[in-house]
């Protein structure tokens, strides 16, 4: 089979296409034949780097692949074969493809069998890949963390990023009323495409300012939090009213920030940090996505072969939603 191999760290250059041997399922693990995998900053780019994670190499990255079971282990139910597929992440032990093991960016990929879940019937490869992806952690910071409660307001920072944007559409699926961080006029109007009520352009607009003008000077209870820039955390944090959640996973910009310890005390707000995901906001996620509510951004979809392309354009970052990967054929 073909994979994308990297043998040391370092630029989209260390990134080689080609060929190695098929992998094969060992007692209670499944192979998947990969339609899509998507490209992540940190699970893929970070790690292609050096940067965050350590990886063993070489690896193959790629931690979210969807694609058909076309061969099962030992102790695995056959009736898994054809089933069209995404893999839950982590895995069993905390384990991430492509830095735990070798992950999808590949033809083929083995994995437990109890990390797989079920795609929807008429949801593309592409569109789980990024819905099995980030979804489940938006629903689990907002609903399972936070507690988002109908009528709620919810500020999303990174609002058209792949987990900003999932988080906009699960503050809306649970009654929240979001207003949308954005950093320009046409991602301001996918925000509000996605259900966004409000949209403050940080770059034009003081963002503490703007979220208090919009709230008549309450406050938002929810900041949803995937960024951690230094300049703008605090801003987003000083918009929270009393009794506010901040929900937190991802640190792109970041990840040192500062934080106002008085206001943190004075005035009785959270600060919870979840990246992951849990049991229940999978169901979830597969219930608005079987319904058609979700509605990934994908920026564009290149053949596995041009994984060196698809990590420039995610690291040069002026796209809206996600660059996805197929391999050939598919």
């Amino acid at each position: 089979m073909h994979a994308v191999v990297i043998d040391s760290f370092g630029s989209p250059e260390v990134l080689q296409y080609r060929e190695v041997p098929d992998p094969r399922p060992g007692p209670g693990e499944a192979a998947i034949a990969v339609r899509a995998v998507s490209v992540n900053r940190s699970l893929d780019i970070g790690v292609r780097a050096g940067k965050g994670r350590r990886a063993q190499l070489p690896m193959v990255l790629g931690v979210d692949p969807t694609g058909t079971v076309d061969e099962v282990g030992a102790g695995v139910d056959p009736g898994l074969l054809g089933r069209r597929v995404a893999v839950r992440s982590p895995l069993p032990g905390r384990a991430h493809l492509g830095v735990d093991r070798w992950g999808g960016y590949a033809d083929r990929v083995v994995v437990p069998a109890a990390a797989l879940a079920d795609i929807p019937a008429g949801l593309d490869f592409p569109e789980a890949t990024v819905i099995f992806r980030h979804y489940p952690t938006a629903f689990h910071l907002l609903d399972t963390m936070a507690d988002v409660q109908p009528g709620e307001r919810v500020l999303v920072m990174g609002a058209t990023g792949a987990l900003g944007s999932a988080g906009i559409e699960a503050s809306r699926l649970l009654g929240g009323r979001v207003i949308a961080c954005v950093g320009s006029e046409s991602k301001a109007e996918v925000a509000r495409s996605l259900g966004a009520e409000h949209t403050v352009n940080y770059r034009t607009q003081d963002l503490r300012d703007a979220v208090m003008e919009l709230t008549e000077g309450a406050g938002v209870n929810v900041v949803f939090e995937n960024i951690s820039d230094p300049d703008l955390w605090p801003k987003a944090f000083a918009s929270l009213a009393r009794e506010g959640r901040l929900v937190t996973a991802g640190a792109h910009a970041g990840p040192i920030v500062p934080l106002d310890v008085r206001a943190l005390y004075r005035n009785r707000l959270r600060i919870l940090g979840g990246a992951g995901s849990d049991p229940r906001s999978w169901e979830r996620t597969t219930a608005a996505a079987t319904k058609g509510e979700l509605h990934p951004l994908i920026a564009e979809i290149l053949p596995l072969s041009q994984a060196r392309r698809a990590h420039e354009l995610v690291e040069k970052g002026d796209l809206i939603g996600k660059v996805i990967l197929r391999p050939a054929g598919q």
